[in-house]
């Protein structure tokens, strides 16, 4: 049974999240701003954190900024159907997913599953050998990354795409492909797959903007372009 921290200020948001979580076998416990939230993830931290953004004292954004910089615990933000700024700047400091107010709670329940079975999944790739380019090193098992020695800290969305992108070299993927492949979205938004291209790239490219290893493929999407090692 998982556990998950549901943070938003609306008493009447909180109560229906937290029934359809509870209904699929979550255990759940709330926050009602982000002073709470942080006492509770010291306390008793949970598995995944629903967060809202727009929250009394600290803001959600900063909740998660300081969730981050201790913990690679998954985060689903809630956000305003208008915010795209908002959801951009989460994605960027670390969040997992999002859902856009108003949502139907059927479908973040779906979310925190997925987002779950992606923590799962990569528990259980313990037998999986390292992926290796050059000098770059991405070990599925440890859920680690290096690069020329150096430890690399990855999202876990972020490592799961460039996990896909190196064990897939030389492939074009569409950002439709890549929401559904990677992340297991048959919809969302494909702004997502461009903010953790550009993070990944910004962490795995000498120069950001000329990458050699993930490149952009026009009018298609992007393709992992394996380092050439010279053998001699």
């Amino acid at each position: 049974m998982a556990r998950v921290l549901v943070v938003d200020d609306d008493l009447t948001v909180r109560e229906v999240v937290v029934s359809y979580l509870r209904a699929a076998g979550h255990a759940v416990a709330e926050a009602a701003d982000g002073e709470a939230a942080l006492t509770v993830m010291r306390d008793a931290p949970a598995d995944l954190v629903v967060l809202d953004l727009m929250l009394p004292g600290i803001d959600g954004l900063e909740v998660c900024s300081r969730l981050r910089a201790t913990s690679d615990v998954p985060v689903i933000m809630l956000t305003a159907l208008g915010s795209e700024a908002d959801r951009l700047v989460g994605l960027e400091l670390g969040a997992d997913d999002y859902v856009t107010k108003p949502f139907s709670p059927r479908e973040l329940a779906l979310r925190v599953g997925s987002v779950l079975r992606r923590v799962g999944e990569r528990e259980d790739a313990q037998d999986l050998e390292p992926l290796v380019d050059g000098d770059l090193v991405l070990d599925r098992a440890a859920h680690t990354v290096a690069l020329g020695g150096r430890p690399l800290s990855l999202t876990m969305r972020e490592f799961d795409l460039l996990a896909f992108l190196m064990a897939h070299p030389g492939t074009a993927y569409s950002r439709e492909e890549l929401l559904e492949k990677v992340w297991g979205w048959s919809f969302g938004d494909q702004s997502t797959v461009t903010v953790h291209v550009r993070r990944l790239r910004e962490k795995v490219e000498p120069d950001p903007t000329r990458p050699t290893r993930l490149a952009t493929v026009w009018g298609v999407g992007y393709r992992w372009d394996p380092v050439m090692v010279d053998q001699r």
